[in-house]
């Protein structure tokens, strides 16, 4: 039985770190989502850095960056854990957030998702672990899209309650990845419906992409389901403008692929979606989620 499962984790382990947590989320509760945001931000780039999970971040950037100093990576770093801290201040708030009347919150492009929810066609968006991902979703659900969407759930499943309270104002439909995930795809799509993945992790079972000029190992369910269906695959992002503030972007959907050779079509549309990523990241480095094993060690 994995290690998560043991008693001493059951029993031990997982109280005491939700124990921890969940004082913490009342206390960014009761905070206006600024105030929150503020302080998570401020915890975040004072702890963060410090922990051992940090040397991972440092490795991936010094191969993404080889040119960049390490008083530069440093600075990634901290940036990386502000908007952690920042995303965790303002997850509890959530629920009570109106992204079409939040003076905080800019979208554009929003005809594409209109053009997606009133086509009666299947369609695909996709994302990455940027700025507040979590607003991603939600603004597809306040536009009247609603996205089926795969997530990996926590070790802990009591924190894994606390983030699923955190998401219960998304409309569409939550499943685990594995087996349940690929079937809540397939059953979406067979209905005309959407989903919505973040494609920046790594999958074992995908295929090497280059990624920041290494290959890197990627899902190919999205180009897939994109071939398959000859579907709208419309990119979105996230940024983080200032503080509390954010740009949300739907991009017009991708060109697909038709070479004859579906194996083919496949990596290269899995590895454009993955270019697109990487040129976001670049941009705004700050906001990625270094933490990921992106690459082979």
């Amino acid at each position: 039985m994995p290690d998560r499962y043991s008693p001493f984790n059951r029993y031990i382990r997982y109280p005491l770190q939700a124990a921890f947590l969940l004082p913490f989320v009342g206390l960014m509760a009761a905070l206006p989502m600024g105030w929150a945001s503020a302080l998570g931000g401020a915890i975040g780039r004072t702890v963060g850095p410090r922990l051992g999970v940090s040397r991972r971040a440092r490795h991936n950037l010094r191969r993404a960056f080889p040119e960049k100093s390490a008083a530069e990576i440093e600075g990634i770093v901290r940036d990386m854990w502000d908007n952690l801290g920042r995303l965790l201040g303002e997850y509890p708030h959530l629920p009570r957030l109106d992204l079409l009347n939040d003076p905080r919150i800019e979208i554009v492009g929003a005809e594409h998702i209109h053009k997606a929810r009133d086509d009666s066609l299947p369609g695909l968006f996709f994302s990455a672990h940027i700025g507040n991902w979590e607003l991603v979703s939600l603004a597809a659900s306040q536009l009247g899209l609603p996205l089926t969407r795969i997530y990996r759930a926590a070790n802990n499943p009591l924190i894994n309650r606390i983030i699923l309270w955190g998401r219960h104002s998304i409309d569409g439909e939550l499943v685990q990845k594995g087996r349940d995930g690929a079937e809540a795809i397939l059953r979406t799509m067979r209905a005309n419906g959407h989903v919505g993945l973040l494609i920046d992790q790594k999958m074992n079972e995908g295929i090497p992409v280059p990624f920041f000029g290494h290959d890197a190992m990627t899902g190919t369910a999205l180009a897939s389901f994109a071939l398959r269906y000859r579907c709208p695959l419309i990119p979105a992002r996230i940024e983080r403008l200032e503080g509390c503030r954010f740009r949300i972007t739907a991009y017009p959907p991708m060109d697909l692929p038709d070479s004859g050779d579906r194996k083919t079509d496949i990596a290269t549309l899995t590895a454009a979606c993955t270019a697109l990523i990487e040129s976001w990241v670049r941009q705004r480095p700050g906001q990625w989620l270094w933490l990921h094993r992106r690459w082979p060690d």
